[in-house]
């Protein structure tokens, strides 16, 4: 595992020390290569499902996945900026390339942690370096509220989680993931079971969020820079989904009374945050709205414990993360140009930005699952995981998926239908860098739809 956590963190310096004029295209293809390299993560023999492993860090089928897509998002973010830091400093760009770096590094470190404190630590680093990016680099005076917002919901649910684990420290004397996974206990001796449930598990519901508990994502999303937005979207959500997969097998059995209430919130969240979004007149806060949607299906999914769920929970996982990130490099794309995000201003972009149209399109038709998208297997197991648990929820997920398909459609036909307003008739065109992000973006769920085995967390 270290063939990759070290290159990472030599990032760090990297940003520091390189010449000022090969600072972008060195970080860049360095960071595409360790893209590359991590790929080779997919092919590792399988020793007890566990592989890379040592006293700190192990990869698994479940983990994988998440750190090659952390990993490939590194270069999209660097070329993403570009336009966004043309105006800073020379200090000030390289002060942000490494704190890209220091996230990158704290996450993929994160998703390999093999002992739960440790995990626990890197969950909570990984905080500091998106703070500083959403404080820092954010476009209006609004991004303070927002960090402020973004901080006190993480840490305020985090320290539960913690308490938790030093308990759970002290009941099975190790915290190891390994052995957790292969001696999973029946039941640990605790008194408050449902009390210790809920701690460890709120950490990660604010973290995917759940509904009811994502006020933070929005304002993080429409006040953080296009890196900050991506890396939110595609990565920072999935903690919340590794954390719970992680965690939920130790918590056996589950307390009926704490299970119920959280399902139903996660599925009557998937349809009020996708209604919000038919409503939504800033691009940036539908987007951040839909993601609350998937992540909705994904921790009920979770919590029904099969392994049809596991499997559409990590399918679901890596497909929003590309999909979602696609979608906020288009509305940065339009923002660059417009200098607004709000919908009602923006629209016939078709007209001035043909080919950014086509972009538009797939990447709607993703998010929407559309067949055969990678998002609709994901889907598709999710809510037959849930129609085994109980019949009723075909009605609540069926219910999502059309409200999904409708904010789709009408985010494209707001964006790239009707008469465009005659002071955007000087636009400038689409550059080859903008539309090589979205290749990127998209080529790796067109080539998951040929082998979705791979991000299933059950291949052998």
């Amino acid at each position: 595992m270290l063939k990759i956590i070290i290159p990472t963190s030599l990032l760090i310096p990297s940003a520091l020390l390189l010449k000022h004029n090969t600072l972008y295209p060195i970080m860049t293809m360095y960071s595409m290569l360790l893209a590359l390299l991590s790929l080779v993560l997919f092919n590792s023999p399988l020793i007890l499902m566990a592989y890379n492993t040592s006293p700190y860090f192990f990869t698994d089928t479940t983990s994988t996945p998440l750190v090659i897509l952390s990993s490939w998002l590194l270069p999209l973010m660097i070329l993403a900026s570009q336009n966004h830091l043309k105006t800073e400093t020379q200090n000030r760009k390289r002060m942000f390339l490494m704190t890209l770096a220091a996230l990158q590094t704290a996450l993929i470190m994160t998703f390999t942690a093999s002992d739960l404190i440790l995990f626990y630590i890197l969950f909570e680093t990984t905080l500091i370096p998106t703070l500083i990016i959403i404080t820092r680099w954010g476009n209006q005076v609004e991004r303070l509220n927002a960090g402020l917002y973004f901080l006190f919901y993480t840490l305020a649910s985090s320290l539960p989680l913690l308490i938790a684990l030093l308990h759970l420290n002290n009941k099975l004397q190790h915290n190891s993931m390994k052995i957790l996974i292969l001696t999973q206990p029946d039941q640990l001796a605790i008194e408050s079971t449902s009390l210790f449930w809920l701690a460890c598990l709120m950490a990660f519901l604010v973290k995917l969020p759940l509904y009811g508990l994502h006020l933070w994502l929005p304002k993080a999303h429409v006040e953080a820079p296009i890196a900050g937005s991506m890396v939110l979207a595609a990565i920072l959500l999935k903690l919340g989904g590794y954390g719970l997969i992680r965690i939920l097998p130790v918590l056996n059995p589950h307390p009926q009374n704490m299970l119920f209430p959280i399902m139903i919130l996660a599925m009557w969240g998937m349809i009020m945050t996708s209604s919000i979004c038919l409503r939504q007149s800033d691009l940036k806060a539908m987007i951040a709205y839909s993601s609350v949607s998937h992540m909705g299906l994904v921790t009920a999914a979770l919590l029904t414990q099969t392994p049809w769920g596991l499997s559409g929970t990590m399918i679901l996982m890596i497909a929003h993360g590309l999909t979602s990130s696609a979608l906020f490099t288009l509305a940065n794309t339009n923002y660059e140009r417009t200098h607004t995000r709000t919908l009602l201003l923006v629209r016939g972009l078709q007209i001035a930005l043909p080919l950014m149209s086509s972009w538009w399109l797939l990447t709607n038709l993703t998010n929407m699952a559309m067949p055969p998208s990678i998002n609709l297997f994901g889907e598709l197991m999710i809510i037959t995981a849930l129609f085994n648990w109980s019949s009723m929820t075909i009605i609540i997920t069926g219910l999502a998926t059309l409200i999904t398909a409708s904010y789709s459609l009408y985010m494209f036909l707001m964006t790239q239908r009707g008469s465009m307003s005659t002071q955007f008739n000087l636009l400038p065109p689409t550059h080859t860098r903008e539309h090589l992000i979205l290749i990127l973006h998209l080529l790796p769920l067109g080539l998951l739809i040929f082998k979705p085995a791979l991000i299933s967390g059950l291949y052998t």
